[in-house]
């Protein structure tokens, strides 16, 4: 049994070969022996860390779910006024177009939620997540009298959440109908009008 140290450093590898795995091949032609080669292990010694590569995958969306809301959740916060964090977290949840890794990846792994109930638990996660930011920003602006809300805060924060997605999701494709200024635009013109009040931009 390799030691604890030594175990949690070689995971910590393989998590590092898996994810430019996944951005290099794709999940759907991913093979647990890309992510060997890359690690430099044997298949074997992959799972002799991880039980399986869905387990491998299941770490790398955890870990991934939890940098992305992280950032979007501590952008948001460095800002007093509704406004001004209403924008961040916009800002902060678009991709910057094909080359952005994390949203990369977290787009690639999510495809897998529709089949196996694991990964669309953190996928859940991550949209909770996210809707529970937008419901804070948008509660203490109304709060405040920044915003007045056309509809009930987490209505909005869900709708803000679901045009995100469809929106980040034209920013990665291979060949964009728009660029991610513009998507931003279009965000920030929703909320807007959900809040009735102007937005700076980010």
């Amino acid at each position: 049994m390799a030691r604890p140290s030594r175990a949690r450093e070689k995971r910590a590898e393989l998590l590092i070969a898996a994810r430019r795995a996944v951005l290099e091949r794709g999940i759907i032609d991913l093979r647990l022996r890309d992510v060997a080669e890359l690690a430099r292990m044997s298949a074997g010694s992959v799972l002799y860390y991880f039980p399986s590569m869905s387990d491998l995958l299941r770490e790398v969306q955890r870990e991934a779910v939890d940098r992305f809301c992280a950032a979007r959740e501590e952008a948001a916060a460095r800002e007093p006024d509704p406004r001004r964090r209403l924008a961040a977290a916009i800002a902060g949840g678009l991709p910057a177009g094909p080359g952005d890794e994390l949203c990369v990846l977290l787009y690639e792994l999510g495809t897998h939620a529709r089949r196996d109930p694991a990964y669309a638990a953190q996928h859940i996660r991550l949209y909770e997540r996210q809707v529970a930011l937008y419901t804070a920003i948008l509660e203490a602006g109304a709060a405040t009298g920044a915003f007045t809300l056309t509809r009930d805060a987490m209505t909005i924060a869900r709708n803000l959440v679901a045009l995100e997605d469809g929106l980040g999701l034209h920013l990665v494709d291979a060949v964009q109908p728009f660029d991610p200024e513009t998507a931003r635009t279009l965000l920030l013109s929703y909320a807007e009008d959900a809040t009735r009040s102007p937005l700076p931009p980010p």
